[in-house]
């Protein structure tokens, strides 16, 4: 019988080689067949993204100042006044100035347009010392305003001498206007007066009645000094109530006889084929009572106005006055 030692000495050799076989199998070779496999660790994060290249930003100039334009003034010397202004402050023209004005808004042929403008321009250099008396009125109006207080007895020395001017202008015009009629057709001869009677009509409303009573400003005066200097309606109201107290000492006939007879008279004559100034009745006391007649409403007008207005008023007024002196005439 074999002993137990050589039993147990016989079998260590075989445990010892099968236990280094198991130990050579790896583990998962061993593992059941419904084992769940190893579960994979979860991606990182994504490595982060290399920074973009951003363009610099090109420079950018700052926006140049643009500097205000200096308010224009109301009426900058050279520019032409309006219609209404004229009428009311220019007292040279009369008659001729009524034509003169009309010229415009007549169509002329090419030859035409060269001659009429000799024409014209030879009244406008034949009113020159006219309308250099008017300019002596109106500095002499304007140094009484700014003193809050018109010289009567200069301004009617003005007026005079204004006057005297104007009807000398008309005497030395008459060639001129025969050579005109002689350059027009009839049909631009019957336009020609049609034009000048309503450039009349707008001068007698550009006069205005400012002594009516009512409490409406006219297209006159009155209206033209509220519009420049901002009257209050107080200061409107004793203007208003002061040029009334004036005029009734030298009542003003707004119908204007001796002018509208002229002007009839004119039509007339300047309408048929033959013409010749020098025989137009009443065209000369015409031309003076429009001279006359304006200057002399506008002297009283500021006489009322001046005491009444403020400093400020009073300088902005003669300042005016003075430069509207200057200023070209329609036409």
């Amino acid at each position: 019988m074999t002993s137990n030692r050589w039993r147990r000495s016989a079998m260590t050799p075989a445990l010892v080689i099968g236990l280094a076989t198991l130990a050579s199998v790896p583990l998962g070779a061993c593992a059941p067949e419904n084992a769940n496999p190893p579960v994979a660790p979860p991606p990182g994060p994504p490595p982060p993204a290399p920074p973009a290249t951003v363009a610099p930003m090109a420079s950018v100039a700052p926006a140049p100042t643009v500097a205000p334009e200096p308010p224009a003034p109301p009426n900058p010397t050279g520019a032409e006044v309006t219609e209404g202004q004229e009428h009311r402050e220019h007292h040279h023209g009369g008659v001729f100035g009524l034509i003169v004005m009309s010229l415009k808004d007549l169509d002329l042929t090419a030859d035409q347009k060269e001659k009429v403008e000799k024409i014209r321009a030879d009244l406008v250099t034949k009113a020159e010392p006219a309308k250099a008396a008017g300019k002596d009125l109106a500095n002499t109006l304007a140094d009484g305003v700014a003193a809050g207080k018109v010289d009567r007895a200069k301004t009617d020395a003005a007026i005079a001498k204004l006057f005297a001017q104007v009807q000398a202008t008309h005497d030395a015009s008459l060639t001129s206007l025969n050579d005109l009629h002689a350059a027009l057709t009839p049909a631009q001869r019957a336009k020609l007066v049609d034009e000048v009677q309503g450039h009349w009509e707008k001068w007698k409303e550009a006069h205005g009645k400012d002594e009516a009573d009512d409490k409406q400003h006219h297209d006159g005066f009155m209206l033209g000094l509220v519009r420049e200097l901002g009257l209050s309606q107080d200061q409107a109201d004793k203007i208003k109530a002061a040029f009334k107290d004036k005029m009734k000492a030298t009542p003003q006939d707004h119908a204007h006889k001796e002018v509208q007879d002229h002007l009839t008279a004119f039509a007339t004559a300047f309408k048929a084929d033959a013409f010749d100034a020098k025989k137009l009745a009443g065209a000369k006391a015409a031309a003076g009572h429009m001279a006359k007649w304006g200057a002399t409403r506008r002297a009283r007008f500021l006489e009322a106005a001046a005491p009444i207005l403020t400093p400020d008023q009073r300088t902005k007024l003669a300042a005016t006055i003075r430069d509207h002196a200057d200023k070209p005439t329609p036409g």
